[in-house]
């Protein structure tokens, strides 16, 4: 019997995920089906307890409803509980268990596919809404130097040192507090990408050899890759490789089979000009 599975969005007709899932399932001999599902904005409970009520299995969850899924699993990991969102949801004997592994596969992209290790390394994310909430934990397991977090508004940067004083240690301000310091790694987690806007962010924040990497993907040279380059900064990338390494994260975790990603990754990469 087929398995189902879905991703739940709204909009959703953009969503690369069932087509990600397909090639997963192909590779490793998976029977499953998986869909798009465009979840109304009043109505996501509802929704995934018919998915459930159909036999689902399990589903991605993508924006708006990333608070909404934290709220009705009855099981949420630490990576949801800390990140206080959640991308994805197994369905087991009337329990909905709950992750979030967004920051995980920021994580494995940018080590295992871009090749740059964090360890001791001075990281800064520029944001501090839920993509930063998710990265933190994941980014601070790699032992980095430094885990700096610049936002618009430093109160709100201010409240994630609060939050997870317990688990890492964050440097946090506003991007004026940046002067004079450099990042090895700098990580766009606002949403500049999809607005065009510029970040108040100095060319003096990228170090020699950084890695500029913008969350959002297959917007091409967004102005904050367009700033690092500016800069000099010649290793830049985008969220694709997150896209599926999240992706793969949640598949095994449903399925307990790894799928190989980088054929995935190679599918769905697009020029960054």
């Amino acid at each position: 019997m087929t398995d189902r599975y879905a991703v739940i969005g709204n909009p959703i007709g953009h969503s690369k995920s069932p087509l990600i899932h397909a090639a997963f399932a192909l590779a490793t001999g998976q029977d499953i089906e998986y869909t798009a599902i465009e979840g109304p904005l009043d109505g996501f409970k509802a929704t995934v307890e018919a998915f459930i009520a159909a036999g689902g299995r399990g589903m991605n969850v993508t924006i708006p409803f990333k608070l909404q899924a934290f709220e009705i699993a009855t099981d949420p990991m630490e990576s949801a509980r800390l990140a206080g969102a959640v991308n994805a949801l197994k369905f087991e004997g009337g329990r909905i268990f709950a992750q979030n592994f967004d920051g995980l596969g920021l994580v494995n992209d940018i080590q295992r596919n871009l090749g740059v290790s964090l360890a001791g390394k001075r990281v800064l994310i520029c944001g501090a809404g839920g993509a930063t909430r998710g990265a933190i934990l994941p980014i601070a397991a790699q032992k980095p130097a430094l885990i700096a977090i610049a936002n618009r508004s430093a109160d709100k940067a201010h409240g994630l040192k609060r939050d997870f004083a317990a688990h890492a240690t964050l440097q946090t301000g506003g991007y004026e507090e940046l002067a004079g310091e450099r990042f090895d790694v700098v990580l766009n987690a606002t949403s500049t990408g999809l607005t065009q806007a510029d970040l108040p962010l100095a060319a003096s924040a990228f170090a020699p050899g950084a890695l500029a990497y913008e969350l959002v993907y297959g917007k091409g040279l967004t102005p904050f890759l367009k700033q690092a380059q500016a800069a000099g900064v010649q290793h830049i990338a985008d969220g694709v490789g997150m896209l599926v390494e999240q992706a793969a994260e949640a598949f095994e975790w449903w399925r307990g089979v790894r799928p190989d990603t980088q054929p995935v990754i190679a599918r769905f990469t697009v020029p960054l000009v």
